[in-house]
């Protein structure tokens, strides 16, 4: 994979380096150039100074081929302009923003973006998330994760007890329309219903069919 991550700091070089070991190309945006001192020995990829939500830094970086793209700098809204840039302008499928702040966390789901919050956040779970690309990521209970995602027009026609797995995935709750409401396991799925649910690593192969591209 090609993969950008905006911001060298503790979590961010550390997912680079991860990243590079696994052998992806990587390139890492930092304003600051002596943030870069921090990558791992074992890092190979590119770094660039500059902002991360500056278009021509972007291109510079290669955006156009990036197949995944990580803003987690120490900045909330740097990182939510960074992802919005990387998803709206130049159509990154996979962008995840890292949040801070909870009270921003209503935005960045308005705004239908991948993010980790603070509280629960390390390396290896953004890792995760940039290689499988599923959902919105709410918080992680254990081995549990709490996700949102906008439903595919494969659910359509199918009963919530369709799609559930047993102590696997379950639906929590839908939002449709002007309205939320917790389902029945007979309730009939509509492409582009917004679902939070409950999942395990193991049932996201599953399901990654339900879930929006």
């Amino acid at each position: 994979m090609n993969v950008i991550v905006v911001g060298c700091g503790r979590v961010g070089s550390q997912l680079a380096t991860l990243l590079s070991i696994e052998g992806h190309n990587v390139v890492v945006i930092d304003k600051d150039a002596e943030a870069f001192k921090r990558l791992g020995t074992m890092f190979n990829g590119v770094t660039i100074r500059g902002l991360g939500f500056d278009e021509e830094i972007l291109q510079e970086a290669g955006i156009s081929e990036a197949d995944a793209f990580a803003a987690v700098t120490d900045l909330d809204n740097t990182n939510l302009m960074a992802a919005e840039v990387a998803r709206k302008i130049f159509d990154v499928k996979h962008a995840v923003a890292r949040l801070y702040n909870p009270v921003r966390e209503r935005t960045y789901q308005q705004l239908g973006l991948d993010y980790v919050c603070g509280t629960t956040l390390v390396a290896e779970v953004l890792l995760d998330k940039i290689k499988s690309g599923h959902g919105h990521h709410l918080t992680n209970l254990g081995d549990v994760e709490v996700i949102q995602f906008k439903t595919s027009p494969a659910v359509d026609g199918k009963r919530v007890r369709d799609i559930e797995i047993a102590r696997r995935f379950r639906l929590a709750a839908i939002s449709r329309g002007d309205s939320m409401f917790v389902p029945e396991p007979d309730t009939i799925l509509q492409a582009g219903d917004v679902i939070v649910a409950s999942i395990k690593e193991e049932a996201f192969s599953k399901i990654e069919r339900y879930m929006e591209g």
